[in-house]
């Protein structure tokens, strides 16, 4: 297990049920925050028509992903509907050692994952304001059927009872106030001592500065 303290970059892990506005808010971040690097999955499944590999998923095959499995390379993985996703754990570390942050967009199960291998990660939960709320928000999104949004709405109950292993809950009611939530936790995290201590060695030798031995 390898903590982030030893890292200049900071991670940043963000979950939340389908229809809470998690990609909506990770997108607005991102575009004010250059400093934040989405972490781009790797998939066994087929490229849609318009998807690029290395922009929207690193394709690849079964037996590359399961032998990467092998050798510990990723830093959370699935099966989902037989298809292997996973988040590589050598580029997540190759970004925060140039003093990169890198946002995980993941489920409650991919972020458990990483809080072992990371447990310094900041875990970001979004939820609705209601349920009546997500369900009105997935109906507007018209990309659904409506059985699919019955079974992400009986999905989301199980998901919010996860929320309690996360470090923030964020409340997306009003967008806006969502967003700056959302930046003011980067913004925390970005001056905690270890991330202080790594991206300014030289000024904290400097300063006679040094961390406390556990």
């Amino acid at each position: 297990m390898q903590p982030t303290s030893g890292f200049s970059g900071s991670l940043f892990v963000v979950a939340a049920p389908s229809g809470a506005g998690k990609s909506t808010l990770v997108n607005a971040l991102l575009a004010q925050e250059p400093g934040i690097k989405l972490s781009i999955s790797t998939t066994t499944r087929a490229p849609r028509p318009g998807e690029v590999d290395g922009r929207e998923y690193h394709f690849t095959t079964s037996e590359d992903f399961l032998a990467r499995t092998e050798r510990e390379e990723f830093l959370e993985w699935a099966e989902v509907h037989g298809n292997y996703y996973g988040t590589s754990r050598l580029m997540v570390e190759k970004e925060m050692k140039t003093g990169t942050d890198i946002l995980l967009e993941i489920d409650w199960q991919g972020a458990r994952q990483v809080k072992k291998q990371f447990p310094d990660a900041a875990g970001i939960f979004i939820l609705p304001p209601s349920i009546a709320a997500l369900e009105e928000r997935l109906h507007k999104r018209g990309t659904d059927e409506p059985q699919i949004i019955t079974r992400r709405l009986l999905a989301a109950g199980g998901e919010i009872a996860h929320a309690p292993e996360f470090e923030y809950v964020i409340i997306n009611e009003e967008f806006n106030v969502a967003l700056s939530e959302m930046r003011s936790i980067v913004q925390a995290t970005r001056s905690r001592f270890a991330q202080q201590a790594a991206r300014n060695a030289s000024l904290f030798a400097q300063l006679g500065i040094h961390a406390q031995q556990s």
